[in-house]
């Protein structure tokens, strides 16, 4: 029993010796033999790491293949103008001249922007937001694969604050457009763009609100509000869906610095489908138009008019011989329904008779004196109009 015992003594001394030898002078062998294949070291000769095997991150949770999906779709946009300055008057006085020298601006100055642009169509279309290349006399466009094209404008339409543009490069990527529809607040959405223009760029938030107006960003809103970080450089680039689907194109921000403050607007995808498609089709937007100037309902209003309803738009003026005028519509009417479907303010009737076809008979309903009645309107076609100013006070549009 002794000699069992002192042979199982040095059998264990032995081992220990063998181990700590080991631990010392290769630490690695002893990993391996404790944590098997799970973790190995990263080659280095000073300090011993662990480092996971290849291809055991997890994928759960990850946008990744949204991203992948899309990334390549989503373009850079550069454009350039001339500096047009005014002159000013006192640069050829010869007294200004002797104190200060000559101040001539070099007439080759040029101006640059930069901004993003998603590709829509592998025949070259391109749709970006407009004050990206309003007024451009140069535009150029980078993929995410490295080539590069120049662009030209195939029409705009700045009440939508959106524009198409188009490059002749082979095999391009064009994004899949998603159901902004069928969208709801808290759906996750990834924001890409080039944001500062430090490069191709992918933050991701939710859906915030859907339905956004009455910004006095454009003439016509809709607009889908998300905490996904949006930039300067930004505009024009796509909102997606977690499969990559195209949900609305990145417009403005609300910030107080310039920067992201969780306050980013996108048009959605069913309003860009429209405008791409009649841009595409016939250069332009057409849209309806009856000649009215509306305004919303306030309750100081609707207490001084003495009315029961506080919903429609109120006609403030109608454009004398225009559509609305021949119509028999009068200032001070309330405008309730357009083609059977209900007014709920200024915004609501702007979009309804827009969608109204030019040259065609709608049903307007209105009311006069506490009384409906039905006017059958042959619709106009709506003039174009300035882009408004997003730092401007909001106006009343006519319509």
């Amino acid at each position: 029993m002794r000699r069992l015992w002192l042979i199982f003594a040095q059998t264990a001394t032995a081992g220990l010796a063998i181990w700590f030898v080991l631990t010392t002078l290769q630490p690695d062998w002893a990993l391996r033999l404790r944590d098997g294949t799970r973790k190995v070291q990263v080659a280095t000769t000073s300090v011993p790491m662990l480092e996971a095997p290849a291809g055991s991150m997890a994928s759960q949770g990850s946008y990744r293949n949204a991203a992948k999906k899309a990334m390549p779709s989503v373009v850079n946009i550069f454009t350039t103008k001339e500096a047009r300055q005014p002159k000013n008057p006192l640069i050829d006085d010869p007294f200004f001249k002797r104190f200060f020298g000559d101040q001539q601006r070099d007439p080759d100055e040029k101006q640059f922007s930069l901004g993003s642009g998603v590709i829509v169509s592998p025949q070259g279309y391109i749709l970006t937001n407009n004050h990206v290349v309003e007024a451009a006399d140069e535009i150029e466009v980078a993929l995410a694969d490295g080539r590069k094209g120049v662009a030209k404008v195939v029409g705009t339409d700045p009440e939508t604050d959106l524009a198409v543009i188009k490059i002749d490069l082979p095999n391009l990527p064009a994004i899949t457009l998603g159901h902004a529809e069928q969208s709801s607040v808290g759906d996750v959405v990834l924001a890409i763009g080039n944001p500062f223009g430090v490069g191709q760029t992918v933050t991701m938030g939710i859906i915030s609100a859907l339905g956004r107006n009455h910004l006095g960003i454009n003439t016509f809103e809709n607009f889908i509000q998300t905490d996904a970080a949006i930039n300067p450089g930004n505009s024009g680039g796509a909102l997606i869906d977690t499969n990559g689907n195209l949900l609305g194109v990145n417009t403005a921000i609300y910030s107080r610095t310039g920067g992201s403050l969780g306050i980013g607007f996108a048009i959605p995808a069913t309003t860009v489908k429209s405008v791409m498609e009649s841009i595409i089709s016939t250069g332009q937007v057409v849209r309806g138009y009856i000649g009215v100037e509306p305004q919303d309902i306030t309750p100081e209003l609707a207490e001084s008019f003495g009315l029961a309803t506080k919903s429609g738009a109120i006609i403030a003026g109608v454009v004398r011989g225009g559509p609305a005028d021949r119509a028999g519509m009068r200032p001070g009417d309330i405008l309730v329904a357009v083609e059977d479907k209900t007014v709920a303010d200024t915004t609501e009737m702007l979009n309804l008779i827009a969608q109204l076809t030019p040259g065609a008979k709608a049903k307007v309903t209105v009311m006069r004196k506490s009384q409906q009645s039905v006017l059958d309107v042959t619709v106009g076609k709506r003039p174009r109009t300035k882009q408004p100013d997003p730092n401007a006070t909001p106006r009343e549009e006519t319509e």
